[in-house]
């Protein structure tokens, strides 16, 4: 990727693995400087109990030729964010460009195929407070930031979501959480469009993240392995496509006016004519509209819900 972002500062909250990795990577190819957090580092796991780490991205992303630097951070906890921001602005002289909100870490907290009425209440609350709750504490300490530095500078908000239109996504909680920050991003947008800084909601396809590799038993080297098991899987996206799609988007002088709206990998991909990481452009909201006919489009499983004939997921 062309250097479009040297000298930028973006945070990518929910960095450690999936999505958030690709993103970072991706930021730091492009030339960023890229914090990443997550609470997963290599002296100790969250409750999610994945092996990726913080340490592991902040350093991909300095392989990349971007400068990462791994904090870990509890995005529920106002404090930590705070505490974050503070020493983003003291380490990069109050500039903060881009901010990623991908906390989710809802995965062991949703139940396929069960009513609302039989769901866990404590995990579909806890659920809506881990992946809706963050994004706000989140933006509430980064905004300010941006908002300060006045209209010689663009800040960019991304909301990482699954879908991008009014679908139902089969699970209420998942269904709630996943429309919730669609509709963060309108909200902020509204708030912060006179400050110059915009706020898109982005979701990606059928994701090739960690989790759903390793639900397929693949690596990314092998994954065409897993079209037998589910033919869906030909059109599955690197989480490097994702992170393409949010440089792209950081680096147009004209984001603005993109401001409050809900966009694929897919459809960015077309429009500023970028690649996944193999030169293929996958885009899923067409290929279910085609597969499985008119419907929800982008919102069908697969993002970040149960993939069409599997249960594989997305874990941020």
């Amino acid at each position: 990727m062309v250097r479009r972002l040297e000298g930028k500062v973006a945070v990518v909250a929910g960095g450690t693995r999936g999505a958030g990795r690709g993103i970072s990577v991706e930021l730091g190819a492009a030339g960023a400087t890229v914090y990443v957090t997550g609470r997963t580092t290599r002296n100790g796991r969250s409750p999610m109990g994945r092996s990726e780490t913080i340490d592991e991205t902040a350093e991909m992303v300095e392989a990349a030729g971007g400068r990462g630097i791994a904090v870990k951070v509890d995005h529920s906890d106002p404090a930590q964010v705070e505490t974050l921001f503070q020493r983003v602005a003291e380490e990069q002289d109050g500039r903060l460009d881009v901010l990623v909100n991908d906390i989710w870490g809802g995965d062991a907290l949703t139940k396929w195929e069960t009513p609302f009425w039989e769901h866990s209440l404590t995990d579909g609350l806890a659920l809506l407070r881990q992946a809706v709750e963050t994004h706000i504490i989140t933006s509430r300490y980064a905004a300010p930031l941006m908002v300060r530095q006045g209209a010689q500078r663009r800040g960019l908000i991304l909301e990482i979501t699954d879908g991008t239109g009014a679908g139902y996504r089969g699970n209420l909680f998942y269904d709630l959480a996943k429309a919730s920050v669609i509709r963060l991003a309108l909200a902020q947008s509204e708030e912060l469009r006179s400050h110059n800084v915009t706020a898109i909601a982005l979701t990606p396809g059928f994701l090739r993240s960690e989790a759903v590799l390793d639900h397929f038993g693949v690596t990314e080297a092998t994954w065409r392995d897993a079209i037998q098991a589910d033919p869906h899987f030909a059109a599955s996206e690197t989480p490097g496509y994702i992170g393409r799609a949010v440089g792209a988007l950081a680096a147009d002088p004209n984001v603005l006016a993109r401001t409050g709206e809900a966009y694929s990998t897919g459809q960015l991909a077309k429009e500023y004519s970028f690649t996944d990481r193999d030169g293929s452009r996958p885009d899923w909201g067409s290929y279910f509209r085609e597969h499985f006919g008119d419907g929800p489009g982008t919102d069908a499983p697969g993002t970040d819900g149960p993939a069409p004939e599997s249960a594989g997921s997305e874990a941020r």
